[in-house]
């Protein structure tokens, strides 16, 4: 080997490549961002439309259905769907995993342009943003005060705080909930007006013409030019109240203040938001799409810090809820296990080798390794987030394999009486072939997953192009730094310690012990293919029993209530339920587990609908708490239960901390009521079903409307027109700012509204007076005739089509597959042909995964096949070696069933794993038995005899490994659930392929491999030819 033979003979040179290694790692590793996952997120836009007073269905037919038509020429698109609600219509675009949110942007943009023609003229223009449009904030800031109210608290975070924190780059936008905004308020008085006769656009035209600044041109002379403005005349409620609007019959003024009161203060109240029972302003953050959460809240978290100094008197700035805390610390807890990991591995090899000395030589390669791959993560622009770590832990037995091989090698040629010096150099030599054999399968094992598209292939390309790195760094260690070290710090005769000797003579027991058995095992070596089938049936049935998920349920520290009244429950209603929620949830504080927790009505910033309530509850450290999330949500469960008026739904946060239900079954088709009579009978399966709870449709044809018919003929006789009956029930019912006025240097709006209290039920509406052509006043009820009809308040569209959604939480102990399952299938016994079925959110995630991942495990499979076939110079060799891969799966599921894991992405990527480690030890057996045979020992005990020589290796390397998964185990605190998932595979699968192949493969090998001839064969046949040749040319000259 060049490699070696170099580095011994110029050992400066080899250890100055190891030190530059881990230099520019370093460097590498300090340029490397921390996330939670990969980045997966798929690039999302957001269309919002609003136009004021419109209903849902008009919505839906004039804005919604004409822009979806424009957008769906776009290329890449994954999904569309939309909601539209009353006077606000919400697209979102979900874009291929990888697709370039800014070309996606620019063309949604364009689409929206063309579509901008045919939109009406009211509405105002379609705004696009780039975020997912949940409205989801990742990070809650409260703004509470003793000294001010919530109309100068919301004041001030809207002049001072929003504009500092939505200039933060990766914030999308900032939402303020709980606010009151300052406006002058004109409370018109419905009885007034009439006794007058002024009606409400008569108010509204005296405002436009007498509130008012505006250029006036200029003056201009030799020597300067002056501009001419008017100036406001109305800056204070006073001015505002001695507006006039007209002037009576006997030509006295009737001011504005003889119809309604003028005053400053709040627009109606429509958002409240509480922390811990104490009324404040909250801003929520809300980070791009394709932002790094991490990233965005360091720099909020520095500039809460700023602002601090500046704020006024007795008002404070707190984050009250961070998303990203979760992801901070699990990436610590991973950094722990992985330090503990590194030391139990290294404790395994001092207890094998039984000198200090040597062990060092391995010990040094892991974290050489493992820093030299952080140069191959920033070249490939990876992120260090939990899947990356997750790689490097499973790497520390890997890596350290390669280097055990050697130094047991020089040990070897040192205990001959060579010095080490030659021992070094002829030692490397002999197994240079077999490490980079092993390195090569390895990498090859891993390097196929990076192929596969979607969401899991971007998750587990960076966990192999990772392994594959760390393991490939190790080999050239191994051959560089290894025989160097071997060099100047093995020595011959080293004393042999009490311990030393212990670990001897089990050893020399274990091989004998093992000799006698394998013999045994040769005789019954029918037995073998049997035990392989029966790994393979048990591997069917125990895939069946394990739960299939998306990620399993993850402790986050938080946990979430989404709390729904009954359709159109005014505010104030759904206010005072939240009050109860609160008053339930007080006692809870303190107990242990409830660390702190805040309310929000409506949900999201309004992004829900009216009648909803979110609560965020905040969990004690997990090091404090002895309650598990889970616990702790069935106690908040109980506690919130039986609410009368809203219906509560407590839940953990989903995959990747989302807060949507991760059951979302969607129906589409072309007509509402026919889907609402699938939907409900869907959603009735799923509340009766034990898997899920919670069921809900995102649809429901119970909200009361009035419904005001113009009666064309009299409205025309009279000469009232259609636009002075809507803009008056607007301006009376719906409140509509008019004009502003200007407050030190901000300018406020000037807001009327008919006085609440006058206006109950439909028959108030006669109390509105309309002016005719002749100037007469008439009642509204005179041209129009008012209604109640009941209509849906939400129309959702997926993918183009109507749609309705059936949401569901998972039950404990049932899993997404399980639920997925049992509602496709009652989807496929009960719905007509018609109505087609598509999945969103984490089940469509799901959904995706199962099918992609097979086809990793068998390309992985079939690529360490064909790798082995050109080392072995055999196609039947190799298949020895493939059969360790039944049993490592086997021993995976039946860890998983042990332990009660589900099947989900870790415990994948721990069964991709164990191909590469199981058949790291076929290859030793076998390899070692065809250079016996080479060297001409008899079959049967070549077969035995490598199996023997290599057992110290075989266990050395399966110890190894499971001391690296033992931590993950065991592992406490910020996501735990997803270590456990991989250690548990790892470690059984190991465990049970070890024991098993130790007797199965040179079984196997004598089964099939006694015809095969070792890799050197064909080059032995030519050598003789060749000296056959050259003899028979000097015969005959």
């Amino acid at each position: 080997m060049l490699l070696s033979d170099v580095s011994v003979k110029r050992p400066v040179a080899a250890l100055v490549l190891s030190m530059l290694l881990c230099v520019f790692g370093f460097v590498s590793f300090t340029k490397l961002a921390v996330r939670e996952m990969p980045d997966i997120e798929s690039p999302v836009v957001s269309i919002s439309t609003r136009y004021e007073g419109a209903s849902a269905t008009i919505i839906e037919s004039q804005i919604t259905s004409v822009l979806e038509d424009q957008l769906s020429g776009i290329s890449g698109i994954d999904e569309i769907s939309s909601t539209t609600r009353n006077s606000s219509s919400r697209i979102t675009i979900t874009f291929e995993l990888g697709y370039d949110l800014n070309t996606g942007v620019s063309d949604v943009r364009d689409a929206v342009a063309r579509a901008q023609r045919s939109l009406p003229d009211e509405a105002d223009d379609p705004i696009v943003y780039k975020n997912n449009g949940s409205g989801q904030a990742s990070l809650y800031i409260n703004l509470s005060s003793a000294e001010m109210d919530r109309t100068q608290l919301t004041d001030y975070a809207e002049r001072v705080l929003m504009d500092r924190f939505s200039l933060i780059s990766g914030v999308s936008s900032i939402d303020l909930s709980g606010g009151l905004y300052k406006v002058m308020y004109v409370k018109l008085k419905p009885e007034l007006m009439a006794g007058r006769s002024v009606t409400a656009s008569d108010i509204t035209s005296a405002l436009r013409s007498e509130n008012l600044e505006s250029p006036g041109g200029e003056v201009r002379n030799d020597s300067t030019v002056m501009s001419v403005r008017t100036a406001r005349s109305y800056n204070t409620p006073e001015d505002f109240q001695y507006l006039v609007i007209k002037r009576a019959s006997d030509n006295t003024p009737i001011y504005l203040k003889d119809v309604a009161d003028v005053f400053i203060g709040a627009e109606n109240e429509n958002s409240t938001f509480k922390s811990d029972g104490v009324v404040n302003v909250s801003l929520g953050v809300v980070p791009q799409s394709d932002a790094n959460p991490l990233e965005v809240a360091k720099l909020v978290r520095a500039e809460v810090d700023n602002i601090q100094k500046f704020l006024p008197e007795g008002t404070r700035l707190a984050i009250d809820y961070d998303a990203t805390v979760f992801i901070e610390r699990s990436i610590e807890e991973v950094y722990s296990t992985l330090f503990i990991t590194g030391g139990l591995v290294i404790l395994v090899l001092y207890i094998f080798i039984g000198q200090a000395r040597a062990t060092l030589i391995p010990a040094v390669t892991v974290p050489v390794s493992l820093i030299s791959s952080f140069i191959a993560a920033y070249y490939f622009g990876f992120s260090i987030n939990l899947i990356t770590l997750m790689a490097l832990i499973l790497s520390i037995g890997l890596v350290v394999d390669d280097a055990i091989v050697v130094v047991e090698n020089i040990f070897h040629h040192i205990e001959r009486g060579e010095s080490p010096l030659l021992a070094a150099y002829k030692g490397t030599r002999e197994v240079g072939f077999a490490v980079i054999a092993t390195t090569l399968v390895l990498v090859m094992v891993f390097l196929p997953i990076s192929f596969m598209d979607g969401m899991v292939g971007l998750l587990f390309t960076e966990f192999s192009v990772l392994l594959a790195m760390s393991v490939i760094f190790s080999s050239l260690i191994a051959l560089t730094l290894t025989p160097v070290l071997g060099s100047q710090i093995l020595k011959a005769n080293v004393k042999p310690n009490r311990f030393n000797q212990v670990v001897d003579r089990l050893f020399s027991k274990l091989e004998s012990g093992y000799r006698s058995l394998l013999k045994g095992a040769l005789k019954m070596r029918w037995a073998a293919p049997l035990v392989i089938l029966a790994c393979l049936g048990g591997s069917y049935f125990l895939m069946n029993q394990v739960p299939a998920q998306l990620t399993p349920q993850e402790d986050r520290g938080v946990m979430f209530a989404f709390v729904r009244g009954a359709d159109a429950t005014s505010y104030n209603r759904m206010s005072a339920n939240m009050d109860i929620v609160e008053d339930r949830l007080m006692p809870l504080l303190g107990q242990g587990y409830l660390k702190s927790f805040s309310i929000q009505t409506p949900a999201f910033g309004g992004q829900a609908g009216d009648q909803t309530g979110f609560v965020i509850m905040i969990l004690e450290d997990w090091n404090e708490r002895e309650v598990t999330a889970q616990e702790a949500l069935n106690k908040v469960r109980g506690a919130l239960a039986g609410i009368p008026d809203v219906r509560v739904f407590p839940f953990m946060p989903g995959f990747q901390g989302g807060s949507s239900e991760p059951v979302q079954f969607v129906l589409g088709g072309s007509d509402y009521d026919e889907l609402l009579v699938w939907a409900e009978m869907l959603k009735n399966k799923a509340e009766e079903s034990p898997m899920m709870e919670g069921a809900e449709i995102d649809y429901s044809e119970k909200t009361p409307e009035l419904l005001v018919t113009v009666d064309r003929q009299r409205a025309a006789e009279l000469g009232v027109s259609v636009k002075d009956i809507s803009d008056t029930l607007e301006i009376m019912l719906g409140g509509k700012s008019e004009t502003t006025y200007v407050e030190r240097g901000e300018e406020y709006d000037v807001y009327l509204r008919g006085d609440e209290n006058s206006f109950n039920n439909a028959a108030d509406l006669s109390q509105i007076y309309l002016r005719t052509n002749s100037g007469q006043l008439v009642t509204l009820d005179a041209v129009t005739k008012i209604e109640e009809v009941a209509a849906s308040i939400r129309l959702s569209h997926y993918n183009k089509q109507k749609s309705i959604t059936i949401t569901a939480n998972l039950s404990e102990g049932y899993t997404l597959g399980d639920a997925l399952n049992y509602l496709d299938q009652k989807a496929i016994d009960n719905l007509p042909g018609d109505i087609s079925v598509s999945y969103s959110g984490e089940s469509k995630d799901f959904k995706e995964n199962q099918a992609s991942v097979a086809v990793v495990f068998a390309l992985a499979l079939l690529v360490a096949y064909l790798v082995l076939a050109a080392q072995f110079e055999s196609f039947v060799n190799p298949l020895v070696v493939m059969f360790t891969v039944p049993m490592g799966v086997f021993g995976g599921f039946l860890g998983l069933v042990v332990m009660g894991q589900g099947m989900n992405i870790y415990s994948q990527i721990g069964m991709i794993m164990l191909i590469g480690m199981v058949t790291k030890n076929g290859i030793l057996i076998v390899e070692f038995a065809n250079q016996l045979r080479d060297r001409g020992v008899e079959f049967e005990k070549a077969v035995i005899d490598a199996a023997a020589r290599r057992l110290r290796p075989i266990l050395m390397t399966a110890f190894t490994t499971l001391a690296g998964a033992i931590p993950l185990i065991v592992s406490t605190g910020a996501g735990y659930e997803s270590r456990i998932a991989v250690g548990t595979v790892i470690f059984f699968g190991m465990g049970f392929a070890t024991l098993v192949t130790l007797f199965v493969i040179p079984a196997m090998y004598r089964l099939i491999s006694a015809k095969t001839q070792a890799p050197g064969h064909v080059e032995a046949e030519l050598n003789k030819a060749l000296s056959h040749d050259t003899k028979g040319r000097i015969a005959h000259p």
